[in-house]
């Protein structure tokens, strides 16, 4: 089994655009409060925080999946790791313009419905969005990214296919 990803724009009417933007809000402010309480600890305790503590003290959102959440934790804890690796700069506060995305690490609150060929996404607590796009090739969903770019907004969908399909493709 190969991992593959697949890349579609979406086509999300107003009310859905706006409940994107409100969960890219909330993912954004959750990477900025994970940053300053990694800092503020630091400096006035002089103790680091792990990924295991910020987890535990993640709020409860009914709107947001946890998982989701979790996944942008992951993503601090992963930029202070690069960082104290000497492979990246010292992790920084992100702007609405910054901070592109989520991530949906595992096949939990969202649906796609498609072959590779166009059709729609579902989001938990969020809706249905379609989608314009094709895959190269299709196989089983694993993970998604959901990412704005320049005012568009794009899935980008983590395929697990099987390597008989790799050969002939």
């Amino acid at each position: 089994m190969a991992l593959r990803r697949a890349t579609f724009r979406l086509y999300p009417n107003k009310q859905v655009s706006e409940m994107l933007s409100y969960h890219r809000q909330l993912h954004k402010d959750l990477y900025n409060a994970a940053v300053s309480n990694r800092i503020t600890s630091y400096k006035k305790f002089g103790k680091s925080v792990s990924y295991l503590e910020q987890q535990n003290c993640l709020p409860d959102f009914k709107e947001v999946n946890s998982q989701a959440l979790q996944a942008t934790l992951k993503r601090v804890d992963f930029a202070f790791q690069r960082f104290f690796k000497g492979l990246g700069k010292y992790p920084r506060f992100k702007s609405p313009r910054h901070y592109s995305g989520w991530t949906y690490p595992s096949f939990t609150g969202w649906k796609v419905h498609s072959t590779g060929d166009n059709g729609y996404l579902e989001l938990s607590k969020i809706g249905q969005i379609q989608m314009r796009g094709k895959a190269r090739l299709w196989g089983h969903p694993k993970a998604l990214d959901i990412v704005n770019r320049n005012g568009k907004w794009y899935a980008s969908i983590v395929l697990e296919i099987d390597d008989t399909l790799l050969k002939n493709s």
